[in-house]
């Protein structure tokens, strides 16, 4: 089981907090059978953030009775996505017989591996009366001695996943990976990973610990935050790149009208090749080519349901 690489303290004097590097704004566009999602990676000049490949916001979107729309049957090979929900609820199920629904707050870590056909849906609720659709999937890659290790699943409901408030009352976290104001993560990562929603209340000011190897990355979804000791200004819906150091601040203007939500990201880079198409993630063009045969050969399996699922 991968260790915490990360801890949290009020006041860590010793280490360089890290600055803002880069800004990047968030795109819009539609995945799945239609969604409609905002991605700040992969986004224009910004490939990539190794070792993520991919951070999309799905919604927030309020459907009528019909509409909601999700990722139905689609494969896997060579890393991890992960799901966490905000609000609404999301069925999912895959070739290896599992099936849940995820529901505000709670996080699939899904280690696809050597390869899985995985579905991804709006409730039958949501899909037939309607409702709020609104969470975060992220694209962990997973390094090569990895890559075709047997899939996993990791689901934890909201209740589950580690929370802590700072003494002033004015920040509350989820980790969901890492570690932050002594609330340690339930999740076993691969490689050492930091995934954290923060909710920063007007005049919240918070330094989290990061190891120096790990590259770190905040996205805000909800009002504006302050990073950093330069306090640079990181809207809704932007991503920003922190520079080298030991520390992580996040802060939240006093006079701000509403709270600041953010996802606080950081792994250790792999420095390792990427082959990348669609839905596969391989180190070579050989791989992901054996990736693609596999799967139309059938060797990633399929979803079986009964006639009453169906």
């Amino acid at each position: 089981m991968m260790t915490c690489f990360a801890e949290s303290t009020m006041n860590v004097a010793t280490d360089k907090i890290r600055e803002v590097a880069r800004v990047v704004t968030a795109h819009r566009q539609r995945e799945g059978a239609g969604f409609m999602v905002r991605r700040p990676l992969p986004s224009h000049g910004f490939d990539a953030a190794d070792p993520f490949l991919l951070l999309d916001e799905m919604g927030p979107v309020d459907y009528g009775p019909g509409e909601a729309v999700g990722a139905p049957d689609h494969p896997h090979r060579g890393f991890e996505t992960v799901t966490y929900m905000i609000d609404g609820e999301f069925e999912h199920e895959d070739s290896a017989g599992h099936r849940g629904t995820l529901r505000p707050g709670d996080v699939q870590w899904m280690t696809a591996g050597a390869g899985i056909v995985h579905s991804e849906m709006p409730s039958a609720r949501i899909r037939e009366a309607g409702g709020r659709v609104h969470g975060f999937q992220i694209w962990v890659n997973l390094p090569a001695r990895d890559k075709l290790m047997r899939p996993r699943y990791q689901e934890l409901a909201a209740a589950a996943i580690p929370s802590a408030t700072s003494g002033d009352g004015l920040a509350r976290v989820s980790v969901i990976a890492g570690a932050a104001l002594g609330a340690v993560a339930a999740i076993d990562t691969r490689t050492p990973i930091v995934f954290q929603d923060w909710t920063l209340e007007p005049g919240a000011d918070v330094t989290v610990r990061l190891t120096t190897e790990q590259r770190g990355y905040v996205y805000v979804f909800e009002g504006a935050a302050l990073l950093g000791d330069d306090a640079t200004g990181v809207g809704e819906g932007q991503l920003a790149v922190l520079g080298d150091g030991g520390a992580a601040r996040l802060r939240c203007h006093a006079d701000a009208v509403a709270p600041a939500r953010l996802l606080l990201l950081a792994g250790v880079p792999l420095h390792e090749p990427i082959a990348r198409y669609g839905p596969f993630v391989m180190n070579t063009e050989e791989e992901l080519r054996q990736a693609v045969q596999d799967f139309r050969a059938g060797k990633l399996g399929e979803i079986t349901r009964s006639a009453e699922v169906s």
